[in-house]
């Protein structure tokens, strides 16, 4: 099939949809210009032999971050309006300054309003510009779990912003699970957390045989060379195409290529595309990262009020399991949405679409204490 204009939008879509639900930025910004590709003030913390707990060490960790508007601090000089924004795997902080997220919640009078709210978007280690494998140290790098993510988020915010409390914490798929584990590992250090697309305890079932896989493609791949290739291993392309599976629903799909000769260009394509700007050392540490993930023994430390936001064509975290519901009601002050599959809808992505969510944010937001 030639590979025609209308071809060429609907691969530019399905990449938006898909580096959305990784919480990915750079190919979705090529795509859609906006003016939030270059607001917020950027800014780099460094932390001088950072331990991981799986014993390993970096000389210096650096961990990147943007913000959007300033911090507000009461007399004691406590910030009272901060907003800590985590992204998910394979994306970066400013991978939110787009229209379709920080154009509904950041703008002037929208409830995440810049002009009143302090919003730190930090990339997590091993992704955007903070320290990762393909820096230099390729497969040397130490091994990384969520829990030394969350560390480093919170030594950025205590000890180079200067924040020691939270008006919320919003994190949206591996960031969902980031939110979970800053509410057992900080209990109480914010107001509330929305968790978008993830479940309270480890991965398992067909989520961590998806990963495995993806992983097993580039380990197993000889061109991989133990990652020392110099050129990228033929087996990311295909790690790439499960990550494709796990992000997308078949509704969007369906619409987006609803013919034979469509659906192999426009796979083709996007895989094509994300090989281009994805290296495989950082995949595989991005997704081996999720392996220390439990906050299901910890249930009982958060007392945080808790919205949860899932959708029902999510593939990842799929409704029929009832783990969402279970686990939930093991947490003192936590509401459960799963959202109906509809044609805004975006599978997994779905939680970076926040036009769906937004009224039960603000509706969360109200029964928070006052700042």
């Amino acid at each position: 099939m030639p590979f025609t204009r209308r071809t060429r939008a609907t691969v530019r879509a399905l990449i938006l949809g898909v580096a959305c639900a990784a919480g990915v930025a750079p190919l979705a910004a090529q795509s859609t210009p906006s003016a939030w590709s270059r607001a917020g003030t950027e800014g780099e913390a460094r932390f001088p032999g950072f331990r991981f707990a799986d014993g390993g060490r970096l000389d210096t960790l650096r961990v990147h971050y943007t913000t959007l508007g300033r911090p507000v601090r009461d007399a004691a000089g406590v910030v009272t309006n901060a907003v800590l924004v985590l992204h998910g795997t394979g994306g970066s902080g400013r991978g939110f300054l787009n229209n379709g997220f920080a154009g509904e919640l950041f703008g002037p009078g929208q409830l995440l309003d810049s002009a009143t709210y302090y919003i730190i978007l930090p990339d997590g280690i091993g992704h955007g510009r903070s320290s990762k494998p393909s820096d230099g140290l390729r497969a040397r790098f130490p091994r990384y779990g969520y829990r030394d993510m969350v560390t480093a988020q919170e030594r950025l915010l205590r000890e180079q912003l200067g924040v020691t409390r939270l008006r919320l914490i919003i994190g949206t798929s591996m960031g969902c699970m980031h939110a979970f584990t800053w509410g057992w590992m900080y209990p109480g250090v914010a107001d509330g957390m929305v968790p978008l697309a993830c479940l309270p305890t480890q991965i398992a079932g067909r989520n961590r045989m998806l990963r495995t896989m993806a992983m097993d493609f580039i380990r197993t791949d000889p061109e991989w060379q133990g990652g020392e290739y110099t050129t990228q291993p033929r087996g990311l392309r295909a790690a790439l195409g499960i990550l494709f599976v796990m992000s997308s629903a078949p509704l969007v799909q369906q619409a987006q290529a609803p013919t034979q000769g469509g659906a192999d260009s426009v796979i083709r394509a996007f895989l094509d595309a994300r090989a281009r700007t994805t290296d495989a050392n950082d995949f595989l540490y991005q997704l081996d990262a999720s392996s220390d993930y439990d906050p299901s023994p910890h249930l009982a430390r958060i007392a945080t009020p808790i919205l949860h936001i899932n959708s029902q064509d999510d593939l990842i975290n799929p409704p029929e399991l009832g783990i969402a519901e279970r686990l939930d009601a093991q947490l003192p002050r936590a509401r459960f949405i799963n959202l109906p599959i509809g044609p805004a809808t975006r599978g997994h992505g779905t939680h970076s679409v926040p036009v769906l969510w937004r009224d039960a944010l603000r509706d969360f937001m109200a029964t928070l204490p006052p700042r």
